[in-house]
This record gives structure tokens, sequence and C-alpha cells, in this order.
């Protein structure tokens, strides 16, 4: 069934058959018994038809965008109006409509977004995630975080949106993350072991994210040519796997100093660890062919370099300029020597490992 979907949703992106034909062709077809028996081989096209495989589909023609701002700003209007529980209605109404019936990439983001925002509302309208005198760092957020599983869940075994299923994924990991930090303050007896051992919580961390970062890979793995929904999964989960790993890595080898990862006034003592981590997953990104793995540290990144500059006696507008055109001089090298350098990065790598990776 899944894979029948995802030939249906190719058929539409090259223009074959529209958005709601591939919908309606999906039962017609289920019922009748037709199904992908195996995996298929597919042929990598020579030339630049395979230069870039990373195409997360959000937008698949201005019809999209049309459509996705009707639904913003509709849902915009009926949250400021309207009570709650009545905008979660307007979220599965808009979704029969757009997503189920007629496979809409960039409303389908939307409404998946409006749904997530109005679960953290409404979880913690029950389940406050945190208390202004708290010390547990996170640990009494288990309620909170235990919606969020089973409401992007269900939205996805209906709607098959691949950012629900990354959302619900990266929930999961965020409760068995607070069941952790729960976990050992109660082996612990010490209500603010975290707050008396901040390398522990940053290592807790760090196995959260390195275990999201392997769901990323997971997904990765399973479509090599980036042909099928499981790519759009792994690019959010990528999106989300990067940040996790660069915060709880500094924090890690920042020996627990600080909880703030931006306090740009201790982050000088902190560069080091943050141009070494970044540098380290700029090389991952290139491994796995993940742009969105880079760019999600070049935030982390301007903020470190910015504490560098900042330390001299230059003017406030020389160092933050100097910031931006540093950060964007590395973007642009990286963004324009990407194919030349993965294939470098390639040639390096065992026969068995590069051959499983997307193609250079």
């Amino acid at each position: 069934m899944t894979e029948l979907r995802s030939i249906l949703d190719e058929a539409a992106r090259h223009g074959l058959i529209s958005p709601e034909a591939g919908g309606r062709l999906l039962p017609f077809l289920s019922e009748r018994g037709v199904a992908v028996v195996g995996p298929q081989p597919i042929m990598a096209v020579e030339g630049d038809a395979w230069s870039d495989t990373e195409t997360p589909r959000f937008v698949r023609g201005f019809h999209d965008v049309l459509i996705t701002i009707g639904v913003v700003v509709a849902l915009g209007g009926l949250w400021g109006l309207a009570a709650l529980y009545a905008v979660a209605p307007a979220i599965i109404v808009l979704s029969e409509i757009l997503v189920r019936r007629q496979r809409l990439a960039l409303p389908a983001v939307s409404l998946t977004i409006a749904l997530f925002c109005w679960t953290c509302l409404l979880m913690s309208h029950f389940f406050p995630p945190w208390t202004p005198t708290s010390q547990s760092f996170g640990a009494e957020a288990t309620p909170f975080v235990a919606g969020f599983p089973i409401i992007l869940g269900a939205y996805y075994v209906r709607y098959r949106v691949p950012l629900s299923l990354a959302l619900a994924i990266m929930s999961v990991l965020a409760f068995v993350l607070t069941l952790l930090l729960r976990l050992v303050q109660w082996a612990s007896g010490n209500p603010a072991f975290f707050l008396d051992h901040p390398v522990a919580l940053a290592l807790v961390s760090l196995v959260c994210a390195l275990g999201l970062f392997a769901m990323a890979i997971y997904f990765d793995l399973g479509d090599r040519l980036r042909r099928t929904t499981r790519s759009d999964i792994a690019f959010w989960l990528h999106l989300g796997a990067a940040p996790a790993l660069l915060y709880s890595t500094v924090f890690l080898l920042s020996f627990g100093e600080g909880v703030r990862i931006f306090d740009v006034g201790n982050m000088s003592s902190r560069t080091p660890a943050v141009v070494a981590t970044v540098a380290a997953l700029m090389l991952i990104g290139l491994i796995i062919d993940r742009r969105a793995f880079v760019t999600s540290g070049l935030l982390s990144l301007g903020v470190a370099i910015f504490s560098v500059f900042r330390q001299g006696s230059a003017t406030v507008d020389t160092y933050i300029f100097t910031t931006l055109i540093v950060v964007g001089a590395i973007v642009l090298i990286i963004g324009t020597g990407w194919m030349p350098l993965r294939r470098l990065v390639l040639r390096a790598l065992p026969p068995a490992i590069a051959n499983r990776l997307p193609p250079g």
C-alpha cells in the first residue's frame, strides 16, 4: 500500500497524473489487488540527473503556496476567535480535503505544524512542562511529552505526512529522554542531581541525539536514491538531529559549564568546541548528502564567531558584519562546491560504505 502510494505520488510529481487523480486511483487499485510485489530496480541516470539527490518535496506548484496561505490565515483567525478545542476539528476537516483527497504537499506540512502547535497548547494546559523553580531540567515534562507521539502518530497513520511521522519519532525520543532523567534522579536520590552533575545531563542528551540521528540514517539507507517518502522523513529527522547533536556535544565538551548555549558572554570559551563540532557535522553531512544537516549548525557557528570578534576593540557594526561575511562565505563555499567535495569524500570511504550512500 505504501509503495503503491509512493509510485502514484511520483507520477503526480512528474505531471503524468494530477494529485487528485492519484488520490482516487489509490483505493481503486488497492481494492482490485494491485500491489508492488517487491523492490523494483531503479537505475541511476547518467549525468546531471543525479548530480543532486536531496530534493525534499514541499511544493509541487504555486497552487500549493496559495492554498497554504489560505490555511495559515484561516487557522490564525480561528485560533484568535474560537476556543482551543475548535481548532482541532478544523485541522482535521482541512486535512481530509487537502491532504487525503488532493494530496497537496505544502498544505500538509502547514497542517502538521498547526497540529503540533495545538498539541503543545493542549498538553501545556493540563501538564505544564516546567515550573519557575524547577531544577530537574525536563524530568517533570514526561506527562507533557507523552501526548505528542499519540496524536502525531495517529495523524500519520491517517494522512501519511512525512513530517508528522518525523515529529512523532522526535517526541518519542523526547519522552525517552524525560524518562531517563527521571530514572537517574530516582537512582541518585537527589532531585537536583543534574544541577550538581551537568556532565551527566549532557551525556543523557547526547545518547538521545544519537538515537535520533540513527533513526534518520535508517530511513536514508532504506531509500538510497531518494525516490519515496522515506527520504522526506529522513530529511525532517536530520533537521532535528543536527542541532540536537551539536548542542549536546558542545555542552559535553564544555564539561557542562552553563546551560544556555547562546550565552554570547560565555561563548568565547566554547568557540573551539563549537567550531570543531560544526566541522564534524559538515563532514557527516557531506558523507550522507544532507545539506540540512550542515546548515542547522550555522547559527551556533555564527554566534561563536561573533563572540571571537567581540573580544577585540572593534565597533559593534564591525564584528556583526564581519561575522555575516565569514558565515556567508562558508555557506557559499560549501554550497557551490558541494558535489566536488562530496566526490572526494566518497572516494576516501570503503566501497562497502560508499555503495550504500546516495550517488555522488
